[in-house]
């Protein structure tokens, strides 16, 4: 079975949502589409105060080589362009506008097409027209990761289907009900490089929709299908491509460069719902779960609606949460107020009555090396946590920290309760910012 070296095992919690279908959530009254939901620079609003806008619509342009449309997901009128709170925790400009509830379209939207028929270049463009980003967690910009220099070195199209994470569940939802436009997205992007092989990756907790991906694609011959093991970050970028091919990337490299390109089950779905049915990026699908919900849910969610409307949704809360985090608990970022609106890396909202941390004071690091054994990069956690500490980045970038994937492993697996993956969150950028510096003086 595949699967990659070191990792842990969280207790899975899918149960909660795994078998609630997906449910269709009405938009309200005033919607919020911030300009910056994805990798890049933000985009740039196309639209102005009293415009009337459509379902489908780009209001936000793509503003720069790595940067993404913003489409309304409503149609009504804008009643303000200014900055308001996103799901980072950030200020950004947003367009707000109002629902005028009758969901008025752009004009060929939802006309089906045949993909077979249509240039690379239509397709890249359609796909970037819809303001399609990965939507397994890093926003990057779809048609850009679709573009690489050597398309013709590209041999492996993965996909990924893992969803790790303990608690979601929305990936495996769309699996089992969408599995039809999955498929003709994967092959929409296989047309793209005809020297590739499709492989749609599913881990075996997730065996029903294993198998019916398998059935569907039974007679495609350049789509195959391939169980991994059960293990986190099964999802991650880098163990997935060495788990699947057994080629290596890392900090330094892309996916590209070792001829492969993964995407998200929604990423593929999405490009499929675009190419093959003229329907662009509007919505995102999220697992609401955690026991202080009236009732867990996997619902379809318009880009724009509060979080306050989603958890409402769902029937509120039966407790008021000690802890609520978009996202994954692994990886996910925590949420102080519900006053902020859905967009494109809005995965899951989850509320929890307790913090499972904050009884749990940090002891002195009694050296088990529990952090290394679980690390996927083969780093040196308790180092590299001295070195931010004291915030010297020649000491950090010689143990590797830049390597760090950010995954929450070693944090997890910590006897000593050590916050180890906030501070390598920090030097991410800290470091970045640090080594930019140094060319800087020697120019």
């Amino acid at each position: 079975m595949y699967t990659f070296k070191h990792g842990v095992h969280p207790c899975e919690q899918k149960d909660q949502s795994k078998d609630k279908a997906i449910k269709v959530v009405n938009a309200g009254k005033v919607l919020v589409f911030p300009m910056q939901q994805h990798i890049g620079a933000k985009a740039k609003p196309c639209v102005k105060v009293g415009d009337n806008v459509l379902v489908g619509q780009i209001i936000g342009e793509a503003d720069g080589f790595i940067s993404a449309n913003v489409l309304s997901s409503v149609s009504g009128k804008v009643t303000a362009i200014e900055d308001r709170l996103s799901v980072g925790g950030q200020r950004v400009e947003s367009i707000v506008i109002e629902n005028d509830e009758k969901y008025d379209a752009i004009k060929g939207f939802g006309l089906e097409r045949d993909f077979n028929s249509l240039s690379n270049e239509e397709i890249i463009k359609i796909i970037k027209d819809a303001g399609i980003v990965g939507l397994g967690g890093a926003s990057f910009p779809t048609h850009v990761k679709l573009s690489p220099k050597e398309p013709n070195n590209i041999d492996y199209i993965l996909v990924n289907g893992a969803e790790c994470e303990p608690y979601l569940t929305s990936d495996y939802r769309l699996m089992i009900e969408e599995t039809e436009i999955l498929v003709k997205g994967l092959q929409c992007i296989l047309k793209l490089f005809p020297r590739a092989k499709g492989v749609i990756c599913v881990e075996d907790n997730k065996k029903a929709a294993f198998d019916k991906i398998t059935l569907a694609c039974s007679s495609i011959s350049n789509i195959e299908t391939a169980l991994m093991k059960t293990k986190y970050p099964q999802g991650g970028e880098r163990q997935l491509i060495y788990a699947i091919t057994g080629r290596k990337i890392n900090v330094s490299t892309l996916p590209a460069d070792v001829g492969c390109i993964v995407d998200n089950v929604d990423t593929v779905i999405s490009i499929g719902n675009a190419v093959c049915k003229s329907t662009p990026l509007l919505r995102r699908i999220m697992t609401l779960s955690g026991d202080c919900y009236n009732d867990t849910a996997n619902l379809n969610v318009r880009f724009g609606i509060s979080y306050k409307e989603v958890v409402e949704a769902a029937g509120g809360f039966n407790i008021d949460p000690k802890k609520i985090v978009s996202g994954g608990p692994m990886m996910g970022m925590p949420v102080f107020t519900l006053d902020m609106p859905v967009s494109k890396n809005s995965s899951a909202l989850l509320a929890f009555s307790k913090d499972p941390l904050s009884n749990e004071k940090e002891t002195n690091c009694i050296n088990c090396g529990r952090c290394v054994s679980a690390c996927p990069i083969n780093l040196l956690p308790t180092r590299m946590l001295k070195a931010a500490k004291s915030e010297n980045y020649e000491e950090y970038i010689k143990l590797n920290g830049p390597e760090c994937i950010t995954c929450g492993c070693c944090s997890y697996v910590c006897p000593a309760k050590k916050s180890l993956t906030p501070y390598f969150s920090y030097m991410k950028s800290a470091v970045g910012n640090y080594l930019n510096s140094k060319k800087e003086e020697v120019k």
